[in-house]
């Protein structure tokens, strides 16, 4: 019998999730960056993805402000990934043999770490109100196949160094 450790249960997240706050490469410095909900955005109504977002960087002191209506989510591994508001690269990203690895953000990270390493994973129950087909349901199959489970666990490693280093 798996212990509860071993035991790996969807908690029904979506991609949309994970945009409230995304590290991403500022387009000035090359350094860790982030996009983050504008602080009038708070105040306004209407729906949190298209909520005005701004990009800053610590390092070089850029900002940049977002209050459009179209955003571009990243789909598929084949390539590197951006973020949808800004179009900056991500900066937890990895390229490996099979295409590309990703997270917006660290909790989004540690949720593909903890699904991966997880020998018993478990779908969520599915019920009429959540979505159909939640993030790790959609996640490409090289990273879901248990074979392969060594070699992404070492990418995520390499993107958190990455974070470590910036």
């Amino acid at each position: 019998m798996a212990s509860l450790s071993d035991r790996f249960r969807d908690p029904r997240s979506t991609e949309y999730d994970f945009l409230g706050s995304i590290l991403v490469r500022c387009p000035a410095c090359e350094k860790a960056a982030r996009v983050v909900p504008a602080p009038e955005a708070s105040v306004s109504g209407g729906r949190i993805l298209f909520k005005p977002r701004r990009l800053v960087c610590r390092c070089c002191g850029l900002t940049r402000e977002w209050s459009g209506r179209r955003i571009d989510l990243s789909r598929g591994t084949a390539q590197s990934a951006t973020d949808p508001y800004f179009g900056a690269p991500l900066w937890l990203q990895v390229e490996t043999r099979h295409g590309w690895l990703w997270a917006y953000n660290l909790e989004h990270l540690d949720l593909i770490r903890r699904f991966v390493r997880a020998p018993l994973r478990e779908r969520a129950p599915r019920n009429l109100t959540g979505p159909r087909m939640t993030l790790l349901a959609r996640l490409p199959t090289w990273i879901k196949r248990a074979n392969s489970r060594d070699e992404i666990l070492r990418a995520i490693s390499r993107i958190q160094a990455s974070l470590v280093a910036a």
